[in-house]
C-alpha cells in the first residue's frame, strides 16, 4: 500500500512532461516487479539479478547472494558516477591507458598462440632424470614427505590392534585385508602407501596441527582421539625427513613443469628475435 501511495504522490508532484514520462515508466516497471534496485540513474532488473543466482540454492542463500550482488552492483556504479562528477576532463581521459592495455592483451594472445603452435610437450624419462641429477639441491625438502595408510574408527574399537598390525605391514595381502576389514568397522580408510605426499597435507587430512602430528609420532604411528570419541590412526609406511633430497618419483611432476616452462621461455626469446630479424629483413625496422 505504501508503494502505491508513494507512486501517486510522485505523479501528482511532477509538472514536467519529460520527468513525468520517466517516472511513469519507472512506476510501471516497479508494479510489474521488473526493477529490484536503483543506484542513482541506474536500474537493476530482476532478470539480471536472477542470472547471477544459481538454481537449486536455498531461499536463505538466494537472499544472501542477492544482497551481495546488489551491494557490489551499486558500489561499482556509484563510484563511477562519483568519478564522472568530480574528476576533471583530463583525469577522465583514459584513452592512453586503454590503448596500452589493448596492445598488451594483443601481444599476450599472439605469444600464447605462437607458443602453443610450437611447444613440444613431450618430456621423456631421460630428460627428467638428467634434470634431477643436475639440480639435486633444488629438491631438498623443507618438510618431510610420507607414504601412509590412515583410518578413523570409534575409540575403543576391538579391531584397533588388528588394524594397526595390518596397515603397518609391507605385505600386499595385509593391505588388502586392512581395506576389507575397514569397510565394516572403520568410518574411513585411506591407503596412500604408494604415493609420496607432503606431511603437512597428511596432517590436514587427519584434522591435526602439523607440529602436533610430528610431535605425537611414535615409531611409524600417529594416533589421536578427537572430542567426538573418534580415533584417528595413521601409519607412516615410509618417510623422507626434511633437509634430505626428495626422491625422483616425488619430483617428477614438478620437473616436467620446469622443463616445459624452460621451453616456453626459449620460445618467447625466439619470438622476440624473429620479430626483429623479420622487420629488418623486410625494411619494417630501420635504425638511422
Amino acid at each position: 500500500m505504501r508503494k502505491y501511495v508513494y507512486i501517486a504522490v510522485l505523479l501528482m508532484a511532477v509538472t514536467s512532461c519529460k520527468v513525468a514520462t520517466t517516472i511513469v515508466d519507472t512506476t510501471n516497471e516497479l508494479l510489474r516487479g521488473e526493477i529490484v534496485a536503483r543506484a542513482g540513474s541506474h536500474k537493476l532488473h530482476r532478470e539480471q539479478l536472477e542470472s547471477f543466482i544459481p538454481s537449486g540454492v536455498s531461499r536463505e542463500d538466494s537472499i544472501n547472494l542477492a544482497h551481495q550482488y546488489i551491494n557490489a552492483w551499486a558500489e561499482d556504479l556509484l563510484l563511477v558516477d562519483m568519478a564522472e562528477e568530480q574528476l576533471s576532463e583530463v583525469e577522465k581521459d583514459v584513452s592512453e591507458e586503454l590503448e596500452d592495455y589493448r596492445r598488451t592483451l594483443l601481444k599476450y594472445r599472439y605469444e600464447q598462440r605462437y607458443i602453443e603452435q610450437r611447444l613440444d610437450t613431450l618430456v621423456t624419462d631421460e630428460e627428467i632424470v638428467k634434470y634431477y641429477n643436475a639440480n639435486l639441491d633444488k629438491f631438498r625438502l623443507e618438510r618431510p614427505i610420507v607414504k601412509a595408510r590412515y583410518l578413523t574408527l570409534p575409540a575403543g574399537s576391538k579391531n584397533l590392534n588388528t588394524l594397526r598390525k595390518l596397515i603397518s605391514s609391507d605385505d600386499a595381502q595385509s593391505a588388502a585385508e586392512a581395506a576389507n576389514l575397514s569397510t565394516t568397522v572403520a568410518i574411513r580408510y585411506v591407503d596412500a602407501a604408494h604415493a609420496w605426499q607432503d606431511a603437512l597435507l597428511l596432517a590436514q587430512d587427519l584434522g591435526m596441527d602439523y607440529g602436533k602430528m610430528m610431535a605425537s609420532l611414535k615409531g611409524q604411528f600417529v594416533e589421536w582421539t578427537d572430542e567426538n570419541k573418534i580415533l584417528h590412526l595413521a601409519c607412516l609406511v615410509d618417510m623422507v625427513p626434511e633437509g634430505r633430497t626428495a626422491p625422483l618419483e616425488y619430483c617428477t611432476p614438478h620437473i616436467r613443469d620446469l622443463i616445459l616452462s624452460g621451453r616456453k621461455h626459449e620460445l618467447e626469446i625466439q619470438l622476440e628475435q624473429d620479430v626483429l630479424q623479420d622487420a629488418r629483413k623486410n625494411k619494417k625496422l630501420v635504425i638511422y
